[in-house]
């Protein structure tokens, strides 16, 4: 993202109002419904709470969103290359076909050329795109109890290998062994900048990322490790407490966050997260002032390091840390929503100085 998009607030208003101005650039992803629209679909509005805002189609997608079927956002982007028109049409009439390169050369097309149109257009490659929509749809049924038969028949797999593999990827064990070794639980959080994932035992959270990172499956992969323990889908205190102090953050009403926390990382890294902790809301420091109050000024790619290595997002503060020159960063949950973050904050530490 090069821009920051406008306040929620004035991106809702050009919803109510249907402003085909944004149309091909913004969309709005509706949590009650599971889909994303054009800000000028003439579908019933959802409530301003239901809606967040994306400045493409891929961030919708990777959140977990499916394409309107009335307003069809995605046809903006069917006329600017005849590939993706037509390859956008058979997602539409096979959603749940495991599609492959195999595909695409049987339909005489050729797949690098096909990654290109769709990298360029959509923001991911097409079988990218397929494969996510068949993996969201039997996480959310795994998050919602389903059975594992259940869940691989409405991904839409054939064979339950290839479910398994798409699950492994994020839990890091199969579905089958998901049950009885309940230590750890996960469960998903929606936010106004995208789903993250949150995962607690009984006293203390040990993760909270956002959903699409891409470095989650190794964070998952280290925790199991840590813990000894698999993963499951379920609830716990820690989960629900960190709901709702994460509702007053993005709300405006921010007092800190008291969720218990369980940190798994060396001593040095601790004091990074440390010297996170102390940086004030709406402040930022860089890779060397960290390293300088932490005591090891020559140590900036250490602390750098430190930093990528926090699991537990937006509550140790890694998106204030930023380039010696001002410039934002690498961040695990992209750089759109590290200045979302930090903006945010700026009106929130003006609020409560006013």
């Amino acid at each position: 993202m090069l821009f920051s998009l406008p306040d929620p607030e004035t991106l809702y208003q050009a919803l109510l109002d249907r402003d085909q101005s944004y149309d091909g650039h913004v969309f709005v992803g509706v949590t009650s419904t599971g889909i994303f629209c054009r800000l000028s679909c003439p579908a019933r509005k959802p409530k301003f709470e239901n809606s967040r805002f994306f400045d493409h189609p891929a961030a919708c997608m990777e959140a977990g969103f499916r394409p309107c079927m009335r307003c069809r956002p995605l046809d903006f982007f069917r006329g600017k290359e005849p590939v993706v028109a037509k390859l956008l049409d058979c997602l539409d009439a096979r959603p749940d076909h495991f599609w492959c390169e195999g595909d695409l050369i049987d339909m005489d097309l050729d797949p690098s050329t096909v990654r290109r149109a769709f990298k360029r257009h959509i923001g991911m490659t097409f079988l990218d795109m397929a494969r996510l929509r068949r993996k969201a749809r039997g996480l959310e049924s795994i998050a919602a109890g389903s059975s594992v038969i259940d869940a691989q028949l409405e991904a839409g797999y054939d064979s339950g290998s290839g479910f398994r593999e798409a699950i492994t990827q994020l839990i890091g064990d199969s579905p089958t062994h998901l049950k009885g070794r309940d230590l750890l639980k996960a469960d998903w959080l929606e936010t106004p900048i995208g789903t993250m994932l949150a995962v607690a035992d009984q006293h203390h959270l040990h993760l909270l990322e956002f959903f699409e990172r891409k470095g989650l499956p190794n964070e998952l992969k280290k925790l199991r490790l840590y813990s000894q323990s698999s993963i499951s889908f379920g609830r716990l205190p820690p989960i629900d407490q960190i709901e709702a102090e994460l509702k007053l953050y993005f709300g405006g009403n921010f007092t800190g966050f008291k969720t218990p926390l369980a940190l798994h990382a060396s001593a040095f890294t601790r004091s990074v997260w440390d010297a996170l902790l102390e940086i004030p809301l709406g402040e930022t420091r860089s890779y060397a002032e960290l390293a300088e109050i932490t005591g090891r000024s020559t140590a900036v790619r250490a602390v750098a390091n430190a930093n990528g290595a926090n699991q537990l997002s937006i509550i140790i503060p890694c998106h204030r840390t930023i380039g010696s020159d001002g410039s934002l960063t690498g961040y695990g949950g992209g750089l759109w929503r590290k200045r979302w973050l930090l903006e945010h904050e700026r009106r929130m530490a003006a609020q409560a100085a006013a």
